[in-house]
């Protein structure tokens, strides 16, 4: 006599484990894709304008703040600015890093001994970006806010529209400041 088939009682299923090393390989080829697909530069150069605008709201907001001259200072060689304290007897002084009165840096940036300064080439965040053209009233490279928040070329006077570039290898971005109220304005340039 045969027996009849009995159907088995184990049932098929994935292990925990299994399940993990699915989920971390779906994690790591996200983590490599990803950033391939959006341009890893593209990502490092909207962080840096977002950065740069954030510290330009920074500095008008500590001139109002203190009711004192507050300037985003912009290096000469493209690799970044710092924020610095100026009054009407330093006002028209040629940027000296190792005289400057620097804005104290509330995130307290390691690097930069609590001085306010953004530094593109030391920074690893940034890869390729630089300072490009800037246009601010043949002032030299500087915004400078009053204790009204108002942009200004010299104590009193107010100053006009303000450019700043922002580029990478694969795009450039430029910030607008608007005179009198300091208002930014971004766009895209190229990509």
């Amino acid at each position: 006599m045969r027996q009849k088939a009995r159907p088995s009682s184990r049932r098929y299923a994935y292990t925990l484990i299994e399940l993990l090393l699915v989920v971390g390989v779906l994690g790591l080829s996200g983590a490599l894709v990803i950033p391939n697909l959006v341009g890893l530069s593209t990502m490092e150069t909207q962080a840096a304008v977002r950065r740069l605008m954030a510290d330009i709201h920074f500095a008008q907001s500590e001139a109002v703040s203190n009711q004192e001259y507050r300037r985003v200072q912009f290096f000469d060689d493209g690799r970044g600015y710092c924020l610095l304290i100026v009054d009407e007897s330093n006002f028209d002084d040629t940027y000296d890093e190792s005289t400057a009165t620097f804005v104290e840096d509330p995130a307290g940036t390691f690097g930069t001994h609590g001085r306010y300064l953004v530094d593109y080439v030391l920074d690893d965040r940034y890869g390729t970006i630089q300072v490009g053209d800037i246009e601010t009233d043949g002032t030299g490279n500087w915004i400078t806010f009053d204790a009204m928040g108002s942009t200004v070329v010299a104590p009193g006077i107010a100053a006009g529209s303000g450019r700043i570039m922002l580029e990478s290898q694969e795009e450039q971005w430029e910030v607008l400041v608007t005179p009198m109220t300091g208002r930014l304005s971004v766009r895209r340039i190229s990509s």
